[in-house]
């Protein structure tokens, strides 16, 4: 059983310079998200982060917004929330494949996102990873957000060059 098991946790990182967090809800199952977003930010307000929160219709936009907020908006990273349980038909699936692999695409071309879009079969499922007290997979998606961000930082500016060396 899950619940368990013991994880290892990677320790918060520190900034020195300030960090300004998007949260992107799909608030489809609110009571849900709404402990998640309690998870991420006490996890963001724990390393002096600046959070602002906006909600869309589904997880499948949630990566539409984190692609225009990176375009149009200042924020150092994302955190990705939502909940999709199983239902009678595929849609489940295409809403789970589809937000995932955009939110990946998303990273792969820079975005500082922890994706927290929990895919479960049921909705107790979903409560025991929503607890903050729980499994708090939100406020997991905000380390992971945080840790990227602390990476993107140290690497920044940081180039191989091309060519000869001096």
């Amino acid at each position: 059983m899950a619940t368990a098991e013991t994880h290892y946790t990677l320790p918060l990182p520190s900034f020195d310079q300030p960090v300004k967090l998007l949260i992107v809800v799909a608030p489809y199952y609110k009571d849900i998200t709404d402990n998640m977003v309690a998870g991420a930010r006490v996890i963001a307000a724990s390393c002096g982060a600046e959070v602002e929160l906006i909600e869309v219709p589904g997880a499948l936009e949630v990566p539409t917004a984190i692609a225009m907020a990176e375009r149009q908006a200042k924020y150092d990273g994302y955190v990705a929330l939502g909940c999709v349980i199983r239902g009678e038909t595929t849609h489940y699936d295409t809403v789970c494949n589809d937000s995932s692999r955009a939110i990946s695409l998303l990273g792969l071309q820079g975005a500082c996102i922890g994706n927290g879009i929990l895919t479960v079969e049921n909705r107790s499922q979903a409560e025991v990873r929503a607890d903050p007290a729980g499994q708090n997979k939100g406020g997991g998606a905000a380390a992971a957000a945080l840790h990227l961000i602390a990476l993107s930082r140290k690497w920044a500016g940081q180039t191989t060059g091309i060519g000869f060396r001096a």
